[in-house]
């Protein structure tokens, strides 16, 4: 209990609130613009935790952070343009009701569910890390290899149009990951004699240009200097909520409890949990033909699984030392650079600076929502820019984040080649979403399989020997093996029927 008076003291300094207070609205601005992703606003902030105390220094990355992954909804809403990975699983849907003229109301969805999904999973941190941490530490390379493979079949599951399409573009997206060093091998690998492609295609640069580059191109070719855009329902941002949260409020819920458990699992993050949030959506929805057309219901499960799963990749952070994400591999440097070793002594030695980082994730979700409703109303105001003038400051910012994740030229290439790309993708029908999924866990897929056959001296059956292994692997092949038997049975049905009428 001392410690837990301690940590409030620690965190309600007028300093610390102060410094939180500036990272969220860094925070804000950061994710709201294409190109800059939460995970480089964290990188931003290191040279100045220089300067601060360990939980100064920690609150301040994980204010900017929650904050960051909401702002990223905002161009996804406006523009179809995500501003982190994690707004990209549901950005055609809020665009979709952009175009209705209900922008605020998509955002205003994304803003509550965010954090009400960002409380839930600071909730999970403070109360379940150790026994949730313990599960998680179980995980084999076995285990994460059903949990992508899962993850590659919600990107065609939630891909628009035909499932087809869906699968070639999740190949594409594969084929992608393949370009650089074999891992396992040593041999270099459809790189072309390319010094710069030996590292492989990183994944900032192919976002970046599949996303936004695609939609600049998208408006050269349409040979208009202005572009139309529905007029916006004016409002409160929370007008009309209600309804919609009393309707959804299991799928707050679920996609609360996904995110955080999602993120508690190490490389998985928050734009996984997004993509699997919004594909469970789908898959139970009673309505999933309105999916696509702005439909609110996968917007409140991804918008409450991304803010949530941030806290519980904080889970095997803090207790082992295990890094949920880039973000919190970044967070451990700076503990370990103020002297706050993450691990289970940190608990015993210096719990109220543990409790101080669990606090800071409640202030930061709750000072969220205010901050948040100010950000949407500004964004309006993105609408009413000429895109001759917006699309410009749009490449400038993405050839600034593309150089920047490397500091290398190569970066802005592979954004300009992968742009083009998905714009010639997008114009034959080909859904751009499961190729960036596919490029995102790609190596995840290949290096955990190389390694499991390895250690079952290449026995498949060896992939089914640890029952969390197992359970993954059933429901995996039963997500892929489910629908290919109800066509079957569907086309069964019609030539039945078709023979009954000859």
């Amino acid at each position: 209990m001392d410690a837990i008076v301690k940590a409030f003291a620690l965190i309600g300094d007028p300093q610390t609130l102060g410094l939180m207070l500036l990272a969220a609205l860094f925070g804000l601005f950061v994710g709201s613009i294409p190109g800059l992703t939460a995970t480089m606003a964290t990188a931003l902030l290191i040279p100045f935790t220089f300067f601060m105390d360990p939980v100064p220094a920690i609150a301040v990355i994980v204010t900017t952070v929650a904050t960051a992954i909401f702002a990223g909804d905002i161009p996804g809403a406006l523009l179809r343009i995500p501003g982190t990975p994690a707004s990209a699983a549901y950005c055609d849907e809020s665009y979709a009701m952009t175009k209705k003229g209900l922008g605020e109301r998509a955002l205003g969805i994304a803003l509550v569910t965010s954090v009400i999904g960002g409380l839930v999973g600071s909730m999970v941190l403070s109360f379940s890390a150790p026994m949730l941490a313990e599960f998680a530490i179980q995980f084999s390379s076995y285990e994460y290899f059903w949990l992508a493979c899962l993850g590659l079949s919600c990107a065609v599951i939630i891909s628009t149009g035909s499932t087809l399409k869906g699968f070639v573009s999740l190949l594409i997206g594969l084929f992608i990951a393949t370009v650089g060093i074999d891992g396992t091998a040593g041999y270099p690998r459809f790189t072309f004699g390319s010094v710069e492609l030996m590292g492989g295609v990183s994944f900032i640069p192919a976002m970046i240009g599949m996303f936004a580059i695609s939609e600049v191109l998208r408006y050269v070719a349409s040979n208009r200097l202005v572009i139309e855009v529905p007029p916006q329902t004016n409002g409160s941002v929370f007008a009309g909520l209600g309804p919609i949260l009393k309707a959804y409020k299991f799928n707050i819920a679920r996609g609360s409890t996904i995110g955080a458990v999602v993120g508690i699992l190490p490389g998985a993050g928050a734009d996984i949990a997004a993509w699997i949030a919004f594909a469970i959506s789908k898959k139970r929805s009673k309505e999933p033909e309105k999916f696509g057309t702005g439909h609110p219901e996968g917007l409140v499960d991804a918008g409450a699984a991304n803010n949530a799963s941030l806290a519980g990749a904080w889970v095997p952070a803090t207790v082992f030392g295990i890094p949920g994400d880039s973000i919190t591999a970044i967070a451990i440097g700076v503990l370990y650079m103020k002297g706050m070793n993450p691990g289970p002594m940190v608990f015993i030695m210096n719990p109220e600076l543990i409790y101080a980082v669990f606090l800071a994730f409640f202030i930061a979700n709750l000072a969220l929502l205010p901050l948040g409703y100010v950000a949407i109303k500004l964004s309006r105001h993105v609408l009413r820019i000429p895109r001759r003038v917006l699309m410009p400051i749009i490449v400038a910012f993405c050839m600034v984040g593309a150089f920047a994740i490397n500091n290398t030229v190569f970066g802005i290439s592979v954004m300009l080649v992968l742009g083009v790309l998905a714009y010639l993708m997008e114009e034959n029908g080909f859904p751009v979403a499961p190729a960036i999924l596919g490029i995102v866990l790609g190596n995840m897929v290949e290096d955990n399989f190389m390694a499991s056959m390895i250690k079952a001296d290449g026995d498949p059956l060896g992939f089914f020997s640890r029952p969390i292994a197992a359970t993954l692997g059933v429901v995996t092949i039963l997500v892929w093996v489910v629908p290919l038997v109800t066509a079957a049975m569907r086309w069964k049905s019609r030539m039945t029927n078709g023979n009954t009428i000859s």
